[in-house]
């Protein structure tokens, strides 16, 4: 029998289709896919100003600073460095927690330490790497771990402690503040790095924002370190007075100290704060994983301006995102100097005796000289 030339190729392709497996395409045809529903699951918004009472705020600044921060997981704390009074408290439960790890914000506690005990000079240079040397100017642009582990192994862990409670941690800096936490510094130094890596990270402190709020008024003001007071009522607000909680012969160690956190934010790691139309500010930012809580940290502690200090901005991030860092908390803090400068924040000078000038010692409830513990 003569196969057609039509049949041939039938036969073809059925025999192609069946040694490829596609045979079964010609069974019964397959039941239809039921359609799956998809439901798009909602993504929380934070609101980090949810829980707070903002009566006690200034307005503007407490805004300003809520549209910097956003939707982020965070807190900002501003605060008048001339008389200690807080203007503004974003997330006033994650500011008044217990206190974080200050990841590179302790930092400056080893430079002043360093400084008065002679451990570094200005021109000291610290090898940092086989072929890199540091001064403390770089090394605090750059939050050279190296460097300060290196001044804090010189120092020893007594010495750390002693500086680190002097300048305000482990203990309250606020008058009558009841939500207010001590925070802590440990009696002994850390099983992992001991006070090396107490002097780089912070390991083993628990820090507050109110602390490096003081901290970073103290250097504003040249040594003077005012009670941070929150006024809640208007005979609070009425009768406000600057009360002084110590006051440190530091004056001579600050130019050192400001020049590395200047550096800091017109080129190092803060250079996202920079803001070359509108104030000069000087501050130092900390990136670390919280060993304590978990989760990573970022910290940015700032002043502006250096002739007039006007305002310290604490900013504080708190979550898993690798977002989270000191560059980005300073990025925040950037966004509130701008906000304020738009707003003429800046401009209105107070005249002599009218506003908050730095009036010295004359205002002290209590004294103390640098050294004393």
């Amino acid at each position: 029998m003569r196969r057609s030339p039509a049949l041939k190729q039938i036969v073809s392709i059925l025999c192609l289709v069946l040694v490829s497996g596609q045979g079964a395409t010609f069974a019964a045809p397959a039941k239809p896919v039921a359609h799956r529903k998809f439901h798009m699951r909602a993504v929380p918004t934070l609101n980090p100003e949810k829980d707070d009472v903002a009566d006690n705020d200034d307005p503007v600044v407490r805004q300003v600073a809520i549209d910097a921060l956003g939707h982020e997981s965070g807190s900002v704390l501003a605060v008048d460095p001339m008389t200690g009074r807080i203007l503004a408290i974003v997330n006033q439960k994650m500011a008044f927690s217990a206190g974080f790890e200050p990841c590179s914000t302790i930092k400056p506690f080893i430079a002043i330490g360093g400084l008065e005990e002679g451990v570094i000079t200005r021109d000291s240079m610290i090898q940092v790497a086989r072929r890199r040397y540091l001064d403390l100017t770089e090394a605090m642009a750059h939050s050279n771990n190296k460097f300060f582990e290196a001044v804090g192994s010189q120092l020893g862990f007594d010495r750390v402690v002693k500086y680190d409670r002097l300048l305000g941690l482990g203990q309250r800096v606020g008058y009558n503040i009841p939500e207010e936490q001590p925070g802590l510094v440990p009696s002994r130094p850390p099983m992992f790095g001991g006070v090396a890596r107490m002097s780089s990270f912070g390991s083993g402190i628990r820090i507050t924002p109110f602390q490096l709020a003081s901290l970073a008024s103290m250097v504003a003001t040249g040594g003077s370190q005012y009670y941070l007071q929150y006024p809640r009522s208007d005979e609070e607000r009425q009768n406000f007075q600057p009360r002084i909680r110590q006051q440190l012969d530091i004056a001579p160690l600050l130019p050192d100290l400001r020049e590395g956190m200047l550096a800091a934010v017109m080129y190092g790691t803060a250079k996202r704060s920079y803001d070359p139309d509108g104030e000069q500010e000087l501050g130092k930012t900390g990136t670390c994983n919280d060993e304590g809580l978990g989760g990573r940290l970022g910290w940015f502690v700032s002043y502006a301006d250096q002739a007039h200090p006007r305002i310290v901005i604490v900013v504080l991030l708190h979550g898993a995102s690798r977002i989270i860092s000191g560059p980005h908390a300073s990025e925040i803090a950037g966004r509130i100097y701008r906000g304020l400068y738009q707003r003429n924040y800046f401009a209105a000078v107070d005249s002599p005796g009218t506003g908050p000038q730095y009036a010295g010692p004359s205002r002290a409830s209590a004294t103390a000289s640098f050294l004393q513990p």
